[in-house]
């Protein structure tokens, strides 16, 4: 009787303890984003990029002039990030606002999940879950329900694959370029999966015996021919390259869009903290790293001190740039393989399609109120508003409800002079500037945040007035029979 009842224990204990430490990291990630589903929808652009999508699927085909602003209408745009735009645009079909929320937390903690998976292989499972949930807390702030997120999985298997070629002193495999094709259909991003196939093909030759880098150079560049062929595989051909190419060329005005502005140290956050403790630890544990390795180190380090938009790309793919040298210096083994048994798989999976249907039909999950002005634009359309000056963080719900935007997020559809003299105009660094926007696109409401500098112009200014104010977002309208920069001050 004792012996049996210490036996049930032992049978339940290894029954869930064969469920691998990859499997819990993509529940626990998941679930957790699912429960804070609102802050992944924390961003205007979210709207837009599903109106792209919707409007994809509704006429069976993809944009390639501007259509939603009255500013660049019918100029050449192309639409990068397409199909994590249907997708998008799909899962909110299906499931409301809690259909882009389950997608970017299903994604994200595939991610997640795969990148302990990897580590594991090459140091305890602990150790390995720590890493991961580090970088996940340091990620989070740039997790959102946007297309980057999407290919997070793909990046870190293109990067793990080209890395474990390198190490075997190998050329890829060409079965790895539907890779590099399903990223540049999903996200402008691709061009990094270029540059990483650039960065590991030098590591391959660096640690290959010199008879050998003859080859192995003509082998890697055969499959960076491919992998450049396979970016054009999109619906815009060579011109989904020349887009994201273009994003980057907008020089001065990437300082102003918080996600490209560079990394801030006034204050202690988490990304100084994470690079304090890396540089601590490498002294102290004296870690030591092959040259082409520390380029690749100092890359990510350049790249999100650069843009905090890249922090993710930082978070998840410098535990593997330093995985096998650091593991091999200090003698790590990977976990143990677990065999996965099927009742706890088969538990963990039905709860979190459970929860998932509870979220969604409580319907609970939306935007913020700070990036849906609802109220605002119903002001707008009642007092039957066609040309609308709106400040950037409103351009995507305006899309969302069919109103045409002065601006929005498409930063290269509007390029670096047509932006810079409109943040000058809005914050009157320019004065002149702005009534001439006023003026040269006859603007008949301006829709503003209540800190930009140009309300309290337009609460002074003659032919205008106020109609709707919140915490928010303040509405003016152009006065019946005025024009649209009268320029005289109340």
């Amino acid at each position: 009787m004792s012996s049996e009842t210490a036996t049930i224990p032992q049978q339940r204990a290894s029954a869930f303890g064969a469920v691998p430490a990859w499997c819990w990291m993509a529940c626990g990630v998941y679930a957790a984003l699912l429960i804070i589903g609102v802050r992944l929808l924390a961003d205007s652009d979210t709207y837009w990029q599903i109106a792209v999508g919707r409007w994809i699927l509704d006429h069976r085909a993809l944009p390639t002039a501007d259509i939603y602003s009255f500013t660049k209408a019918g100029e050449p745009w192309v639409s990068s990030s397409w199909l994590a735009q249907v997708l998008f645009a799909k899962a909110y079909d299906l499931a409301g606002w809690a259909g882009p929320a389950a997608l970017a937390a299903a994604c994200i903690a595939a991610a997640f999940a795969l990148l302990t998976s990897i580590l594991s292989r090459r140091m305890p499972a602990l150790h390995a879950s720590l890493v991961a949930l580090v970088a996940l807390m340091l990620a989070c702030g740039h997790l959102l329900a946007r297309p980057h997120v999407l290919v997070l999985p793909v990046m870190i298997l293109w990067a793990y694959s080209l890395m474990s070629a390198s190490e075997r002193r190998e050329a890829p495999s060409f079965w790895l370029l539907p890779l590099i094709a399903l990223w540049a259909n999903l996200h402008g991003g691709f061009l990094f999966g270029l540059v990483l196939l650039g960065a590991f093909a030098l590591d391959a030759l660096w640690n290959a015996a010199p008879e050998q880098r003859l080859p192995l150079a003509l082998r890697w560049t055969a499959f960076g021919i491919g992998a450049l062929a396979a970016c054009c595989l999109t619906p815009y051909g060579w011109g989904s390259i020349l887009a994201s190419l273009k994003i980057l060329s907008l020089g001065e005005l990437l300082r102003l869009i918080a996600e490209w502005m560079p990394a801030d140290f006034g204050r202690i956050g988490p990304l100084e903290l994470a690079l304090l403790g890396l540089i601590g630890g490498g002294l102290y544990c004296g870690v030591r790293l092959p040259l082409p390795r520390i380029a690749l180190v100092l890359g990510l380090l350049h790249m999100v001190l650069s843009h905090t938009r890249n922090i993710e790309i930082f978070a998840l793919l410098l535990p593997l740039v330093v995985l096998t040298p650091v593991a091999t210096q200090f003698g790590w083994r990977g976990a143990a393989a677990v065999r996965l048994q099927v009742v706890p798989m088969v538990l963990l999976v039905a709860g979190l399609c459970a929860s998932t249907y509870a979220v969604a039909a409580r319907r609970d999950i939306a935007p913020p109120v700070a990036w849906s002005p609802a109220t605002a634009v119903d002001a707008l359309k009642a007092h039957g508003a066609k040309r609308v000056l709106n400040d950037l963080p409103f351009g995507g719900y305006l899309i969302w409800r069919q109103v045409p935007v002065f601006v929005d997020g498409r930063a290269e559809l509007y390029g670096e002079k047509f932006e810079m003299n409109y943040y000058r105009a809005l914050q009157l660094k320019d004065v002149d500037g702005f009534l001439g926007l006023l003026k040269t696109y006859d603007i008949d409401a301006v829709m503003l945040e209540p800190a930009t500098p140009a309300v309290q112009l337009l609460d002074r200014l003659g032919g205008w007035r106020r109609i709707y104010a919140d915490g928010d977002v303040v509405v003016h309208v152009r006065a019946a029979g005025e024009p649209a920069a009268p320029g005289v001050l109340k």
